[in-house]
């Protein structure tokens, strides 16, 4: 084999066309040199002239030779998985997977927590974003990237000059627009396969109990504890769960709360509403622009994870960041007894 350069010709063609280049050229010295030395003088004047055993050689070559067959052996493999996944059509609930939306969604496929079933589970599902604002902003480009297939956003603010330097689905063109629409142009710029549900009105009594009624899971961003109070028990009272968020200077917080399924509601654990003035918002007391895309982005995954069944979710537990000194602390809540809220 050594002495036969057709083998090596052959050898180094059958390899080209799979592995790289670099790869080639490197086997291809390789063997040349080896010929050369071994054709011309013998193994054994080879082996005087070292001063070691060309076998030495022979593995160590061999070795370097197959770490780079098995680097392209996963590339290869890769890229099949990869086109398997693309001409899959996996089906869903409402239909099958277009080619685009298999492409676009192809890194959750890849991940066993979420993969087809999973993403399944996304398109399907119907969530409700109650704020576009600082929270809502991450919130909702999230959920519409993931894939979530139905979004609702409530809000009554237009866009103001003083969002723009932390709610980052909202454009210096869209000042004196409708928060709910800014934020659907923005969804669907980002995705067309994801249908939204713009309500441009606030969150009161009237219609809270009805509109929550049609979605399967509730993500609360709003900066008023009124609104945050009745979310809770309208979400308590029809069995949805509620991924809330809050914030303000440098620190935020987050929960799952799901008394449904034996988890403490947000009134469990804040029984009463802190008195006016106690707790600035944002407009009062200021907030860093990445803190709400933090807090925002954690309350996306929480839902993706929520609805995907991935992981373990907050429920049962507060999440406080304090992005000042990068530190974050997980606190265990319980259900109280006696709750007005869920009952405890």
């Amino acid at each position: 084999m050594f002495d036969n350069p057709t083998v090596f010709f052959l050898l180094a063609m059958l390899l080209s066309t799979w592995l790289g280049r670099r790869t080639t050229i490197l086997v291809a010295l390789f063997w040349v040199c080896l010929q050369a030395g071994i054709g011309w003088y013998g193994v054994e004047r080879v082996n005087a002239r070292l001063g070691w055993d060309i076998r030495y050689f022979l593995v160590l070559g061999s070795v370097v030779v197959l770490i780079q067959c098995y680097r392209h052996l996963l590339r290869y493999l890769r890229a099949g998985a990869g086109n398997r996944v693309a001409e899959a059509g996996m089906p869903l609930p409402e239909g099958p997977f277009s080619q685009a939306e298999v492409s676009r969604y192809a890194r959750h496929l890849f991940l066993r927590e979420i993969g087809g079933p999973g993403q399944q589970k996304l398109k399907a599902a119907k969530v409700l974003v109650v704020g576009a604002g600082g929270l809502g902003s991450p919130v909702l480009l999230y959920l519409a990237g993931a894939g979530l297939g139905e979004i609702g956003v409530i809000d009554d603010d237009l866009v103001e000059l003083p969002n723009l330097q932390r709610q980052i689905i909202h454009t210096d063109a869209g000042i004196g627009t409708p928060k709910v629409f800014s934020a659907e142009a923005a969804m669907k710029a980002l995705n067309p396969f994801v249908e939204i549900r713009p309500y441009q009105r606030r969150l009161d009594e009237n219609v809270a109990e009805a509109l929550i009624a049609d979605y399967d899971l509730v993500l609360d961003g709003t900066d008023n504890f009124d609104t945050r109070y009745l979310v809770n028990r309208v979400c308590a009272r029809l069995g949805k769960p509620l991924i809330s968020g809050a914030m303000t200077q440098w620190e935020g917080q987050l929960s799952l709360w799901d008394p449904a399924q034996g988890g403490p509601c947000y009134e469990c654990v804040f029984p009463e509403r802190p008195a006016p003035g106690m707790v600035p918002s944002c407009a009062g007391a200021g907030v860093v622009a990445p803190l709400p895309g933090v807090i925002g982005a954690m309350m996306a995954l929480e839902a993706v994870k929520h609805i995907t069944g991935a992981g373990e979710g907050l429920m049962g537990r507060l999440m406080i960041h304090d992005a000042l000194y990068a530190e974050t602390r997980m606190i265990r809540v319980k259900k109280r007894k006696g709750c007005p809220a869920c009952g405890g």
